[in-house]
């Protein structure tokens, strides 16, 4: 899924065999894809919705030198150190409770129902709507702070609530988490259509209060859909969407799509026939379950199976588990970094207009990122080993951060290019890699603790935001140095860990498959079992 922003978490629920009408099911996914759209993830377009809080006085009171008011893009920055921490700071603890938030769904998701999460999630919404609408008005607290943590509490409520519906069409599951996944990933551009209308005046005097006053037809139709549209009980569990995802078999074990090709070949007969004769020795699984085992070990490099059948202590003790949730804090905090600081980062290393002129252009690219990446990843995904795959994404990271401390404009908008496409490739990566390792019965718990844990750490970046404004003097390229050689070193780390139990984990998986395999007249163990088994 976490991004860093990060990819939302989804936890186990409830599931129901019925499917409703035809027509039920395209309305149901249709409006969860319109208010993904809106409601999902806005608060990750903080970068574009800064300027309109600097142009609007937000935080002016903390400066001691009085700055009026502007609407001047060009040059517009916020009047002073205290006035950008504190914007920044409203990003960060965002952050931090986006991804917390998700074990909190999940819980009442499970107990509850997904129409209960999503109705809960349209009051949140509708509060902090209210809450940055009045902000200005309201003096006993500060009501833009507790708003826009609040719009970010809301997020995973809203969305994860509708993600059970990759289910609602067999055979479809991919196209709809890709549906969803995309709506969310484009929900950061709320902030930069604002900005956009507020700059250039497209409605008049559109200030905060009057934007999320007519912000709060969101909540509410999310609450008309939830009442009259939306399933009382989740169509899949996690476990269900993350095995229907990696495989295209359902809890069954049998294929989602009956056209699907991994699962036409004549070998499934075969494998059939030969399952039959093993008498006492029969597979639990299902013959499609143990081709689509099979598969996913050739494509992971071996990878794939290596704890599942481990206690969900002894793979959170596991390095599989620390090494990847060490990997995964440092790239949540690099991105949510440079999304909170990209204004004073580029005005840094540029002077003020082309500083502007990169922030536009990340706005910009940031919401359409995810939408060009997702046919990518699962190219990637789908056709090459996971330990090629994270040294992919070593690599794109590092040259991400090498160009971010360049004022080379072009290597800037190269760098912001590759961010953009990074982000929901790496998530997607992460889940990825939490399903081969860990397994469908525990991807839940064992990728939410790495995103739960990775999202709480980025409480540092209020840490580092003020080293570099107070220790660096505003200079960003000690504290992203920093984050590149701890990406390089944890990533590292990863690869040589992974490369060394390569071998140790192909050389079991053999074996595994070996004892598993069927027996000739002579109770003889044939290891050919699987050797004409499509790859």
């Amino acid at each position: 899924m976490s991004d860093t922003e990060t990819t939302p978490l989804i936890l186990p629920t409830k599931a129901s065999s019925h499917l409703p009408p035809l027509g039920v099911r395209v309305a149901q996914v249709a409006c969860s894809m319109l208010w993904c759209l809106f409601a999902a993830g806005p608060v990750f377009g903080f970068a574009a919705l800064k300027p309109v809080l600097i142009a609007q006085g937000v935080y002016k009171e903390v400066c001691d030198i009085k700055v009026p008011p502007s609407t001047d893009f060009s040059i517009l920055d916020a009047a002073c150190v205290d006035q950008d921490l504190k914007l920044n700071l409203m990003f960060t603890l965002s952050a931090v409770v986006t991804n917390a938030t998700a074990l909190l769904v999940g819980s009442i998701l499970d107990n509850y129902g997904p129409r209960i999460t999503g109705i809960l999630g349209s009051f949140f919404l509708a509060l902090a709507s209210v809450l940055l609408a009045y902000g200005k008005s309201i003096v006993w607290f500060d009501a833009y702070l507790v708003g826009y943590v609040t719009l970010a509490f809301s997020g995973p409520f809203v969305f994860i609530s509708c993600f059970q519906l990759a289910n609602s069409f067999p055979g479809r599951s991919g196209l709809i988490l890709a549906l969803l996944t995309g709506c969310f990933d484009s929900s950061s551009a709320l902030f930069l259509f604002y900005r956009i209308a507020f700059q250039n005046n497209i409605v008049e005097n559109l200030t905060l209060k009057k934007f999320f006053s007519f912000y709060l037809i969101v909540p509410i139709f999310i609450f008309l859909c939830q009442v009259f549209i939306m399933p009382h009980e989740s169509y899949k569990t996690i476990e269900d969407i993350a095995k229907i995802s990696e495989t295209g078999l359902d809890e069954r074990g049998l294929p989602i799509d009956p056209e699907d090709p991994r699962y036409l070949s004549g070998e499934v007969a075969s494998l059939e026939q030969s399952r039959s004769r093993r008498g006492s020795m029969k597979s639990t699984k299902s013959v499609f379950e143990e081709i689509a085992d099979h598969n996913l070990k050739e494509k992971s490099g071996g990878v794939f199976g290596v704890l599942h059948s481990k206690t969900i202590k002894e793979q959170f003790k596991s390095p599989w588990w620390f090494i990847m949730c060490l990997f995964t804090t440092i790239q949540m905090i690099r991105i949510n970094f440079f999304v909170a600081t990209i204004s004073s980062q580029m005005e840094y290393y540029f002077d003020a207009k082309t500083a502007v002129t990169i922030n536009k252009f990340f706005d910009i690219a940031l919401p359409l990122g995810g939408i060009v990446a997702i046919p990518f990843i699962g190219l990637i995904l789908d056709n090459l080993h996971t330990l090629v795959v994270l040294t992919i994404l070593l690599g794109v990271s590092t040259a991400i951060g090498v160009f971010g401390m360049l004022s080379i404009k072009y290597l800037q908008y190269l760098g912001i290019l590759l961010l953009v496409v990074y982000r929901p490739f790496y998530y997607t990566a992460v889940s990825d890699y939490c399903v081969k390792v860990f397994g469908y019965s525990t991807f839940g718990t064992v990728y939410g603790a790495i995103i739960f844990f990775s999202g709480m750490m980025n409480l540092l970046q209020t840490v580092l935001d003020n080293a570099t404004h107070f220790t660096f003097h505003n200079n960003p390229t000690p504290v992203n140095s920093i984050l590149v050689t701890l990406t390089v070193f944890f990533g590292l780390s990863m690869l040589f860990f992974i490369k060394s139990q390569e071998k140790n984990v192909i050389r079991q998986n053999v074996i595994d498959e070996a004892l598993s395999g069927e027996t000739d007249d002579d109770g003889a163990v044939n290891s050919n079992s699987f050797s004409a088994l499509p790859s």
